[in-house]
C-alpha cells in the first residue's frame, strides 16, 4: 500500500535506470545480469516504469527542483515582469544543449522553452521497456496485462516526444533499441515534425485503447491518459492550425483531445469541487473529486519547496504583471472595459479582489507586496493558513524552505474541461459541430460555479456570472485580438485566469503563435505592476535611505506619461507601479518559437561523418 501511495518518492529510483554513459547521444548499455533474470511478472514491469512517475507527473517537483513544476518553473511568459531588463529570448546557438542522463537536474532555460532539452535517455529507457514486452512479456504475462504495460510504455514514449517536439520541432524519431555500434541510427538526422507526430498519435491511440480503467490508487490509467491526451492533442492541432503546417493533422488532433475530453466526461467520476485555493494548498488530494492524478508529499517520503515561493515573505521576480491582471474578467462575466460592476475600472488591488472573478483573490494576495518586483504577489499554491507567518520568528516547515508538503494537482478535470471547450471551438470553425450552450455549461460555467471559502467571501468575492453564448459577439471584448473569433477569445481568457503560472501561459502564446505578446514595447502592460498610490499604500517607499537619498521609484499614469520620485513629489506617486529600473526586453524573431540544438551535438555528429540539421532561423546565430 505503501509502495502505491509514494511510487513518486525515492522508491521509484530504486526500479531499474540502465543509465550509464558521457557521451549525450551515447544509449545506456544494459546491465545483463540483471536483464536476463528480469521481465517475468507484471511487477517487474512495474517497478521499470515506477521511475517514469517523477519525470512526468512532475507536481511540484522535489527538494529544489524546479524543472515543470509550477510557479519556479514556468516565470517565463506575458504574465511577468521584472525589476530592470526584462528577462530575454534566447538570441544565440548555445554551446551545448544536451545530456544523456536520466536524471535533468535544474535546467533553468527550460523555462525560455517550457520543455525538454536534447536528451534522449528515457527515449532509450522506454524502447527497452517496449523490446522486453515483446521479448518477454508475450510469454510471461496475459494478453490482457502485455496490452496494458505496452500501453503504459508507449503513453510515456508518447509524452517524452511530445516534450522534445515542442522544443525543437523536427527530433530524431527513434522507436527501437539498438546496437551502440549501429551509427547511422546513433547519428540519423532529425525526423520531420509532423511524421514525430503521428508516431505519438499512434502510440497516445493505442494506450488509449488498452490501458486499464484502474491499475491501483496513483498509478497511471486510461482516465489520467486521456486527460494528458487532450493536453497533447490540443497543444499540437493548434500548432499544425496557427503556424499554417498541416490542417488535415491539426483536424484530427483536434478530433482526439475532443475524443478524450468526451471519455473522462463521459464517466462521470470527476466535476468541480471545492474551492480554487484548495486544490493547490491541500495536504492531501485523496478523494477530490478534480483530480484525474495527483502527487502526494509528506515530510518523511517527499517534499518541494512551491508553497515556500507562496508565503508572502520569499521574494518573487519576476512577479505577475498588469496585463495578466487586467485579464481577468469581472464578477459580470464581463471584461472591465465593458462591465457594469461598481469601480470595475479601478485597477488596484483593493478593488479588483472584489469585483474581479474569484480565481483572482484566490491567486494573488490582497495588498501590495515590496517582495514581489510588481508589488502584486502570487500566493495561489499554499493554503489559507500558510501566509499568517509571514512575519513571524520561525515558519512551520510545510509553509518554508524545501520542506513544503502540500499535494500538487498534475491532472485536473478543469483542464480537461477547457482543453475539451477549446478543441471543440477550432474543430467549429473547421466544419465541425457548433459548440452549443450545453457545451459551455459543463465546461467554463460549471468552473465558474465553483464554491467560495470562507476567507474569499468575507472579502465580498462574488462568483463569475455565467457565460451565455449568445452575447459573445464580435463586440464582447474590447481588448480580443482582431484575428481571434470572439468565443475563441473569451475561452482563451479563461485558461488564462484558471492556470496563471501553471504549465500552459507560455506553451499557450507559442502554439497560438502569439509570442509577440512578450514584446514589452508592443505591450507596455506587460512591464507594469497595479495601480497604487504609494503614499497611502507603501509610504516606505518614500522615505529617505541611510544615505539621505531617494529611491527613483516610479509610476505611470493612464495617458502613459511617467513620474519619478524625487523626494518631494510624494502626492504625484499615484498610477501603475513601474518595476525598478524596468527596461524592455531585446528584440526577437519568430526562431524564438522553438529551441536551437547546441553546437557541441552538431560537431558531434560531424565528428562521425553525419550531420545532425540546425532548428530552422537558428543556422547562422
Amino acid at each position: 500500500n505503501n509502495m502505491k501511495k509514494y511510487i513518486f518518492t525515492l522508491l521509484s529510483l530504486a526500479a531499474l535506470s540502465f543509465t550509464s554513459c558521457d557521451d549525450v547521444l551515447d544509449r545506456p548499455q544494459l546491465t545483463k545480469p540483471v536483464d536476463t533474470n528480469y521481465w517475468r511478472s507484471e511487477t517487474d514491469f512495474r517497478l521499470y516504469a515506477n521511475e517514469c512517475y517523477p519525470n512526468y507527473f512532475v507536481g511540484y517537483n522535489n527538494t529544489w527542483g524546479v524543472d515543470y513544476a509550477p510557479l519556479r518553473g514556468y516565470y517565463f511568459s506575458d504574465d511577468n515582469a521584472w525589476a530592470g531588463k526584462q528577462s530575454v529570448m534566447e538570441n544565440a546557438v548555445p554551446s551545448s544543449r544536451g545530456s544523456s542522463s536520466l536524471s535533468t537536474g535544474s535546467d533553468l532555460w527550460l523555462t525560455k522553452y517550457g520543455s525538454a532539452t536534447w536528451n534522449f535517455a528515457w527515449v532509450r529507457k522506454i524502447n527497452t521497456m517496449i523490446d522486453r514486452l515483446d521479448m518477454y512479456g508475450k510469454v510471461n504475462l496475459t494478453e490482457e496485462a502485455y496490452n496494458h504495460w505496452m500501453g503504459v510504455a508507449r503513453f510515456f514514449r508518447a509524452f517524452e516526444y511530445h516534450r522534445l517536439v515542442w522544443s525543437f520541432g523536427d527530433v530524431p524519431y527513434f522507436d527501437k533499441v539498438f546496437v551502440e555500434t549501429d551509427a547511422a541510427q546513433m547519428y540519423k538526422d532529425r525526423t520531420p515534425r509532423a511524421e514525430v507526430m503521428e508516431k505519438v498519435y499512434d502510440d497516445l491511440k493505442f494506450a488509449f485503447e488498452n490501458l486499464r480503467l484502474s491499475d491501483g490508487a496513483m498509478y497511471l490509467n486510461k482516465d489520467i491518459a486521456a486527460g494528458f491526451i487532450t493536453r497533447i492533442m490540443l497543444y499540437e492541432g493548434t500548432w499544425q492550425k496557427y503556424h499554417n503546417l498541416d490542417q488535415a493533422l491539426a483536424k484530427k488532433y483536434l478530433e482526439f483531445a475532443k475524443e478524450a475530453g468526451d471519455y473522462v466526461i463521459g464517466t462521470g467520476k470527476y466535476a468541480i469541487s471545492g474551492d480554487f485555493r484548495s486544490l493547490f494548498g491541500s495536504q492531501d488530494l485523496k478523494g477530490h473529486k478534480e483530480m484525474l492524478m495527483y502527487r502526494h508529499y509528506d515530510a518523511a517520503n517527499a517534499t518541494h519547496h512551491v508553497a515556500s515561493y507562496s508565503n508572502g515573505y520569499e521574494g518573487q521576480s519576476p512577479s505577475p504583471n498588469l496585463a495578466l491582471a487586467k485579464s481577468f474578467l469581472c464578477n459580470d462575466g464581463k471584461p472591465y472595459e465593458a462591465s457594469a460592476v461598481p469601480d470595475a475600472a479601478k485597477l488596484d488591488i483593493k478593488h479588483m479582489v472584489k469585483t474581479r472573478d474569484p480565481r483572482f483573490e484566490a491567486t494573488f494576495w490582497d495588498e501590495p507586496r515590496v517582495q514581489a518586483s510588481t508589488l502584486l504577489y502570487a500566493c495561489k499554491f499554499i493554503d489559507r493558513t500558510g501566509p499568517t507567518y509571514w512575519n513571524a520568528a520561525t515558519i512551520p516547515p510545510q509553509y518554508g524552505s524545501m520542506t513544503n508538503t502540500n499535494d500538487a494537482p498534475v491532472m485536473r478535470y478543469s483542464e480537461v474541461l477547457l482543453n475539451w471547450i477549446e478543441a471543440k471551438a477550432e474543430l467549429a470553425i473547421m466544419g465541425e459541430a457548433a459548440v452549443t450552450q450545453g457545451d459551455i455549461d459543463i465546461s467554463i460555467n460549471a468552473i465558474r460555479n465553483r464554491d467560495l471559502d470562507a476567507e474569499a467571501i468575507a472579502k465580498g468575492v462574488q462568483k463569475t456570472a455565467p457565460m451565455k453564448l449568445a452575447d459573445i459577439t464580435e463586440a464582447f471584448a474590447p481588448d480580443r485580438d482582431a484575428d481571434v473569433p470572439a468565443l475563441i477569445w473569451e475561452i482563451r481568457r479563461e485558461r488564462r485566469m484558471e492556470f496563471v503560472y501553471e504549465h500552459t501561459r507560455l506553451a499557450d502564446i507559442r502554439r497560438w503563435k502569439k509570442l509577440d505578446y512578450m514584446d514589452n514595447n508592443k505591450y507596455p502592460d506587460t512591464m507594469l505592476g497595479l495601480w497604487i498610490n504609494l503614499k497611502e499604500e507603501l509610504p516606505s517607499y518614500l522615505e529617505q535611505g541611510k544615505d539621505g537619498k531617494y529611491t527613483a521609484y516610479q509610476v505611470r499614469k493612464m495617458d502613459g506619461t511617467v513620474v519619478t520620485y524625487d523626494g518631494s513629489n510624494a502626492d504625484d506617486m499615484v498610477g501603475f507601479f513601474v518595476p525598478l529600473k524596468a527596461v524592455a526586453r531585446d528584440v526577437f524573431g519568430d526562431e524564438c518559437y522553438l529551441a536551437p540544438v547546441g553546437k557541441a551535438q552538431i560537431d558531434q555528429y560531424a565528428d562521425q561523418g553525419y550531420k545532425l540539421s540546425q532548428t530552422p532561423g537558428w543556422e547562422n546565430k
